[in-house]
């Protein structure tokens, strides 16, 4: 289905039935991410997903997408759809998003999951690795998203999981050049918002892989002790909604159970 944000076109799911949940993809990465964790909740949930411009189905609209331009879309899309309380899960730059949301519809986030996602801001490190980023896809836009995408599991992942990674490199490979760097932009500049998980009274939850070479399970347990959110662990790496689909449905079916 699609919606229009001033004026230009987001593609968005909206299945099921009962309390809402959001899931909202990463970086490189569609709807299309959640389609095998979807039939798990639509018998007791209303499921929504949509491609974050850029991304999927969803076209290109500015130069840089920051997480505020996608979270005010999603809130668009909320209100849109009419639903006045939803839980949001968030993978990697969607978790960026969800939490770029509580500062816009604060009081209708029911519960907030952190899928293989920090509050952190990028260190100086990881901006220069932006800034090359952003000067090789133009040129070598397939190379890029071939090891980015490989980068994302682990050396033991990477055989177990090889028809996943080929789905999701081909997916990725569709992607335009300003769609990619445009996200790039947007993760480049974003906000540390710490301080704001902390202050978020609602349910909140991180779930992290601990073989994450991403986001190190160290950080993760940094990062939950400061901002009094729930740890859980699941061994794997940044894709643990591909390693650890089953665990990762189960956990949030307790998380939306408050059995957590």
């Amino acid at each position: 289905m699609i919606f229009s944000y001033h004026n230009s076109p987001i593609y968005y799911t909206d299945q099921g039935s009962g309390p809402a949940i959001i899931f909202l993809h990463g970086f490189l990465e569609s709807s299309t991410m959640w389609k095998e964790i979807i039939p798990h909740f639509t018998t007791s949930n209303r499921v929504i997903t949509l491609d974050f411009p850029g991304h999927g189905k969803t076209p290109t609209i500015k130069e840089t997408h920051s997480m505020e331009f996608f979270a005010a879309i999603v809130a668009e899309l909320v209100a849109h759809l009419k639903i006045k309380q939803i839980t949001v899960v968030g993978h990697s730059m969607g978790g960026y998003v969800s939490m770029a949301m509580t500062t816009l519809i604060p009081q209708q986030i029911r519960t907030l999951v952190l899928l293989a996602s920090s509050p952190d801001s990028d260190s100086e490190a990881r901006k220069q690795n932006r800034e090359r980023a952003l000067e090789l896809v133009p040129n070598a836009k397939d190379a890029f998203v071939s090891m980015a995408i490989s980068n994302l599991f682990n050396e033991h992942s990477r055989k177990q999981f090889s028809k996943e990674i080929s789905e999701v490199k081909e997916e990725a490979l569709a992607l335009s050049v300003e769609g990619i760097t445009a996200a790039i932009r947007g993760m480049k500049n974003r906000k540390n918002r710490t301080s704001m998980l902390k202050d978020f009274n609602n349910p909140k939850y991180m779930i992290c892989g601990t073989n994450d070479s991403i986001l190190p399970i160290s950080s993760c347990e940094t990062i939950a002790e400061a901002t009094n959110t729930v740890l859980l662990k699941v061994t794997g790496s940044h894709m643990i909604h591909i390693e650890k689909r089953d665990e990762i449905v189960k956990l949030l079916h307790l998380i939306e159970n408050n059995c957590v």
